[in-house]
């Protein structure tokens, strides 16, 4: 499909969108042309020309009995439909360009609580959403931003109100399951003051023989005293692209959790970012990248202190196996106004075998005398004693190695959600 001006007008047309927006898209595309792919991290090479970049399989449905079957089977399948009965306070489930699937329980309604797909919300909510829409993600920042100002299509947005907090998580689940599909959602999250919001977010895909790329945008917005935490566990398969633009702002007091798995992908470039705004306020960062045969994951985060006392924490844990490539790519800056703030990372790297690798790309800036950074890393190999000690209790050496790595993550695991943390047991022991 040709990446032209006449099919983002299209887009925008059955979209039924306001002008600005399609202006908005036409001022993204041009952007998309100018800029060069990233100069740094894996080589991205991509045919645009071979990817559909807009596909709608149905409209939004409250109820799975009016989903296509087979669409309902695959989520079934994926846990998904039981995971929104046993767990789950809200669901929106994304089926390639479009969410095809969308639930809020009565309870959290009545509180204020808005949770649409971020096509809806334009539509109900205009205000609200050209308020936050694009203010924290420029457009401009890089070209996949672009490409997703241009194409943005599904996506979830959030509103908390004041005082108010949830006490099961809300979940969006992103699947792609074309061969050389585009995925671009836009996701627009605001927790107002005093209220608390956990997200889960899951992604998927079939394995086909050309390259997919998911290009998504989030943009979360943390007001003083309020907390979100956000978990994901991105399982792509080994012919997606998966570049990625997650940024929050945190206010007073207020707090940012990021908890990020990287499984799947061809080439993963995702550094979930935070600016400490507000004095006080506090962000971290856990996550995981287990990277295979054919595959590069370049991940990490960035936490940007502007406000006094304020703390951030970068927990990264890499597993290389078969010629897999994990790398920790980071920044953390505390500027000359954020005195008597603090900055811990902690960068660790299990590699399985002598063919793979991991490299850590850190950039750690203090410009006051007040702070503290501390940067740790290590690269090692499974501990031939530990291995030789489980297998003498009678485990394989399949099961030992299982055992360690799953020690290794257990900062990750620990934090997930239940149902998560069973998953990633699940999806670990299949690597």
């Amino acid at each position: 499909m040709k990446l032209t001006k006449e099919l983002i007008i299209d887009i925008s047309k059955r979209k039924n969108e306001p002008v600005w927006m399609k202006e908005f898209r036409l001022k993204s595309l041009e952007k998309f042309f100018e800029l060069d792919n990233p100069s740094f991290g894996p080589e991205i090479k991509i045919d645009f020309d071979s990817l559909t970049y807009y596909k709608k399989v149905g409209d939004t449905s409250t109820s799975w009995d009016n989903v296509d079957k087979e669409i309902k089977t695959t989520f079934k399948e994926l846990g998904v439909i039981e995971a929104e009965d046993k767990f789950l306070c809200g669901v929106s489930n994304q089926y390639e360009s479009e969410v095809i699937y969308h639930n809020l329980k009565k309870d959290v309604k009545e509180t204020g609580v808005i949770f649409l797909s971020t096509d809806e919300a334009l539509k109900k909510y205009p205000e609200l959403f050209k308020e936050y829409f694009n203010n924290l993600v420029k457009y401009s920042e890089n070209k996949y931003t672009a490409l997703n100002g241009a194409l943005w299509s599904g996506g979830t947005f959030i509103y908390i109100p004041p005082n108010t907090k949830l006490d099961r998580p809300l979940q969006s689940y992103f699947r792609i399951n074309d061969s050389a599909m585009g995925q671009f959602e836009r996701t627009i999250i605001i927790v107002d003051e005093n209220s608390e919001l956990s997200y889960i977010e899951g992604c998927t895909a079939t394995q086909n023989s050309e390259n997919s790329l998911h290009a998504g945008v989030v943009e979360i917005y943390v007001m003083r005293n309020a907390k979100c935490r956000y978990s994901t566990i991105q399982n792509w398969s080994e012919d997606v692209y998966n570049l990625v633009t997650k940024r929050s702002i945190i206010e007073t007091n207020g707090r940012m959790e990021w908890i990020d798995g990287n499984l799947g992908s061809k080439i993963t470039m995702k550094y979930p970012s935070c600016i400490l705004k507000g004095d006080y306020s506090s962000a971290s960062s856990i996550s995981i990248a287990y990277a295979k045969k054919n595959q590069e994951l370049d991940a990490g985060a960035k936490m940007i202190h502007l406000g006094k006392n304020t703390k951030s924490n970068i927990i990264s844990k890499s597993i290389a196996t078969s010629g897999g490539a994990a790398n920790y790519r980071g920044t953390v800056k505390i500027s000359n106004n954020a005195t008597n703030s603090e900055s811990l990372i902690k960068c660790d790297t299990i590699l399985l075998d002598d063919l793979s690798r991991s490299d850590t790309f850190p950039k750690n800036i203090v410009l006051n005398d007040s702070s503290l950074l501390e940067h740790e890393a290590t690269v090692s190999k499974i501990s031939e004693d530990k291995l030789y000690y489980l297998m003498s209790k009678g485990l394989s050496e399949n099961a030992a190695k299982e055992m360690l790595i799953m020690g290794f993550i257990s900062d990750f695991k620990k934090e997930l959600p239940l149902e998560y943390a069973i998953e990633l047991n699940r999806l670990l022991k299949n690597l």
